[in-house]
């Protein structure tokens, strides 16, 4: 029997999912420079993976993490509209962090690796919640 996710675990995921996203791009020099601003990028979208969560606590992990990365595709489409209050947005530091500049096909995978995270740890939470019960 599915078990509904605990939506103040999902807020505190949220929580610790931004402090690693925003000291990633922070402390960049403490992560391989190969990656470049990947991770953070990664880090955003099982934000919205845990985000969803919190909302949806009886939905499928598997319809969360498919409305994780039709957000996430979305918001990286909508970088190619450069309406001048969009282009104000993005300058604006909340702006940038929600929608970032410029459109990229990395940042796709990128988010599709965090997505694939969100859904790997809630499949191996729900495994091991499944043993003890």
């Amino acid at each position: 029997m599915r078990h509904p996710r605990h939506r103040l675990v999902c807020a505190a995921a949220v929580l610790l999912t931004i402090a690693a996203g925003l000291a990633s791009r922070r402390f960049p020099d403490a992560l391989p420079a190969v990656l470049g601003k990947y991770p953070g990028d990664a880090l955003w979208a099982l934000m919205v993976y845990f985000g969803y969560g919190m909302l949806f606590p009886c939905a499928s992990a598997l319809r969360i993490a498919g409305l994780a990365m039709a957000t996430s595709v979305a918001i990286e489409c909508l970088k190619l509209w450069q309406e001048p209050w969009m282009v104000a947005v993005r300058h604006s530091t909340l702006g940038h962090l929600v929608f970032g500049h410029a459109f990229s096909w990395q940042n796709l995978l990128a988010y599709a690796i965090g997505v694939g995270m969100g859904l790997l740890i809630e499949v191996c939470v729900a495994a091991r919640l499944a043993v003890k019960a």
